[in-house]
């Protein structure tokens, strides 16, 4: 199965909380390039989807209104929303239907998702301000996506 519609726990990562985040580098449709080593100093939250899954489409109406619109202006806090296999033809209709305003890059050939994991989407990964991995979820649960938050929020008050 390729997109899950409940979190679970499972050996499907390819790493695991407390490690580094792998090294990668996405590039906008502008041709920006940001790379993790960019994000040190920032809680970033890390989201892997496709535009044909239904758990995503679910979960990212949640992730703009109630992280992205949120927290958006914070300095420290940075979120990006990879499309696994989907180049810009697909996203920017995709784009445009939903009015998503967080930054989405495209993910052709699972450079960055196979870093993280082999299947499955969607999945949110979220890293410290040192770019440790602090939360793993995989599929779309209503209760773990209020855990995700919490976790986001808790890495964002401390000190």
């Amino acid at each position: 199965m390729s997109c899950g519609l409940f979190a679970q726990e499972s050996g499907e990562w390819r790493v695991s909380k407390g490690q580094q985040g792998p090294a990668f580098e996405v590039v906008d449709q502008s041709g920006n390039r940001m790379t993790s080593e960019s994000l040190k100093g920032k809680v970033v939250l890390i989201n892997f989807f496709a535009t044909w899954c239904p758990p995503c489409r679910q979960e990212l109406p949640r992730l703009q209104k109630e992280i992205y619109d949120k927290k958006k202006d914070r300095s420290d806090f940075e979120v990006m929303v990879l499309a696994r296999e989907e180049g810009w033809d697909k996203l920017n209709p995709f784009i445009q239907s939903n009015s998503y305003t967080f930054p989405i890059y495209p993910d052709l050939n699972r450079g960055v998702y196979g870093l993280f994991a082999e299947n499955t989407i969607p999945r949110n990964v979220v890293l410290d301000k040192e770019g440790k991995i602090i939360y793993l979820s995989i599929g779309f649960s209503d209760k773990e996506f209020d855990k995700l938050i919490k976790t986001i929020d808790k890495e964002l008050n401390k000190k």
